[in-house]
């Protein structure tokens, strides 16, 4: 199981300040860092470049969701940013799915395409009132045409990690929503802690503001990293 951080911050000096305060304290940890909508929207990709310059993996989370076409253009472009993770809506279909995972062969590209499941600020009646079907029903279909489609995994609360590795043990489990054990859960509605993610078989958790929302970052960090 892998740390990513999400930048969210308000601003990208504060974001990169942090980026550099955990490359320092923790250089021989593998962390990963999350750039999403708020981040790439106001600082684009001069930023990614700034992180990946210092080291780091980079997964890039906007949450893709158009027409096939477009949807490649947009993947294409990923890749020749350099990003190693990104994420697509899996209510795409299979049709774009599969042209994506066609190109990503076709690359080599070591990208991962991971595709949106539930969102973790999803409760049942939330869900239902877009889909008409169960978080765990749609997680299933969602998670069974991704693997179908050769795409990487799937973003999922903990409640649904176990379901998608039923499906198949190979496809990524990125796990949102995880909060220290006397942390509060702010907007998310599904969440869990680091032990269990690491005990239900999540390949990366993403921790944002229980971090950066601290008093001391780099001890929220440590006992993370010490839990997993």
């Amino acid at each position: 199981m892998k740390l990513c951080i999400a930048l969210d911050m308000p601003s990208m000096q504060e974001n990169l300040a942090l980026a550099k305060e955990v490359k320092k304290h923790f250089s021989n940890e593998e962390i990963w860092l999350k750039v999403g909508l708020r981040s790439f929207v106001r600082d684009g990709r001069d930023f990614v470049c700034m992180l990946q310059d210092l080291g780091f993996k980079i997964f890039l989370d906007l949450k893709i969701y158009d027409i096939p076409n477009t949807m490649l253009d947009c993947v294409h472009e990923c890749h020749q940013l350099g990003v190693d993770m990104m994420t697509i809506h899996a209510s795409c279909g299979k049709e774009a799915m599969k042209s994506i995972a066609k190109f990503l062969r076709t690359e080599s590209s070591n990208m991962r395409v991971v595709a949106v499941s539930a969102l973790t600020s999803f409760d049942e009646s939330g869900f239902k009132e877009i889909y008409n079907i169960s978080i765990k029903e749609g997680v299933k279909s969602f998670a069974n045409i991704v693997y179908e489609s050769g795409i990487d995994g799937l973003v999922c609360s903990i409640d649904e990690v176990s379901l998608i590795k039923s499906i198949s043990n190979t496809l990524c489990c990125v796990t949102p929503g995880i909060r220290l054990e006397d942390s509060n859960n702010d907007d998310q509605k599904r969440v869990a802690s680091v032990s269990v993610a690491k005990k239900m078989g999540s390949d990366f958790i993403v921790v944002g503001r229980p971090i950066y929302n601290a008093n001391d970052k780099f001890s929220v960090i440590k006992r993370i990293l010490s839990d997993m």
